[in-house]
């Protein structure tokens, strides 16, 4: 019977289809589906029951969630959100919420292929990755790439470098051309800002840049192993192409750049108050990069 009243109350909400209170519509309606008038209105005017509250509040949540997230979260980190912040409601209930509010997250462009050019580099750089993006420790393995956001004034191109044990983008540069200097300076910021173990891998691919003399120096003095994957094949640096896949889909997609300097400051937002502290990943178990790192450093100081 509530589901009637339910659809006669949704009914009556509409303007075109109802006029005033005592509607020949609501007659009607009330005929059609086998409803009186007076339980109708018997009905409107009970409290609201505690599941409708219920419901309610948890709109609220859910929309507050993919609010933070600027649109991007679907569901199942929602639902991550909303565990932790102890609101009880499971994964499918909170998709069900965002269908019903119309709350859709941005879907990723089709995948093009970057910066990648022929080798710069005649010595042969083995492959010390093979796609395994995993590791046991902060510092321990890298992964570096380039890519290229178009601004009003041109392109500008952003340099990073991530860590694959907390997804953290430990180091970055942008500059107006993707010349050795600029991954330098993205190397460069991990090492000083992070402790790198001695010996650590650090993995790209096989862009003329990354397979230069120079930049081979760079990674000796810092006392990190080079690795690179194959020419054109993006799957052996997917760990950086996913994080490009994330910033373009998430921000850059969806922003005007009138000038280099409103991309650039854009993009470091994105990565130091988003990315990095907020932004949760399915590989690392549905936690931020920050979160991964602070509970690394709490184990060691228990152990």
């Amino acid at each position: 019977m509530t589901s009637r009243y339910e659809f006669i109350d949704a009914e009556y909400a509409n303007p075109s289809v109802v006029v005033g209170d005592r509607s020949p519509a609501i007659v009607q309606m009330c005929a059609w589906l086998g409803v009186s008038r007076s339980g109708f209105y018997e009905w409107k005017s009970r409290p609201e029951s505690a599941t409708a509250r219920r419901r309610d509040e948890l709109k609220a949540w859910v929309k507050h969630f993919f609010d933070v997230s600027d649109g991007t979260y679907g569901y199942r980190r929602i639902h991550t959100d909303l565990v932790e912040q102890g609101v009880p409601a499971g994964p499918e209930l909170v998709r069900s919420v965002m269908r019903e509010l119309g709350l859709e997250p941005c879907q990723p462009r089709p995948w093009r292929v970057g910066l990648t050019e022929r080798d710069g580099q005649a010595h042969h750089v083995p492959d010390l990755v093979q796609r395994d993006f995993t590791a046991s420790a902060p510092g321990e393995k890298l992964v570096g790439d380039i890519t290229y956001v178009e601004t009003w004034e041109g392109w500008i191109y952003l340099a990073t470098v991530i860590d694959c044990y907390s997804r953290a983008v430990i180091g970055w540069a942008i500059g107006e051309d993707y010349k050795t200097p600029l991954i330098e300076k993205a190397i460069g910021m991990a090492a000083r800002n992070h402790r790198l173990a001695e010996g650590a891998i650090f993995h790209s691919d096989r862009g003329s840049n990354y397979m230069s003399r120079q930049f081979a120096d760079t990674l000796r003095h810092l006392r990190l192993r080079q690795s690179t994957g194959r020419t054109g094949v993006c799957w052996d640096n997917a760990l950086a192409e996913s994080f490009f896949a994330a910033l373009k889909n998430e921000r850059v997609h969806r922003t005007e750049y009138p000038t280099r300097e409103h991309a650039r400051r854009d993009i470091i937002k994105y990565i130091e108050l988003w990315y990095n502290p907020r932004r949760r990943h399915s590989a690392i178990g549905n936690k931020s990069p920050v979160q991964v790192h602070t509970e690394y450093l709490k184990s060691q100081l228990s152990a």
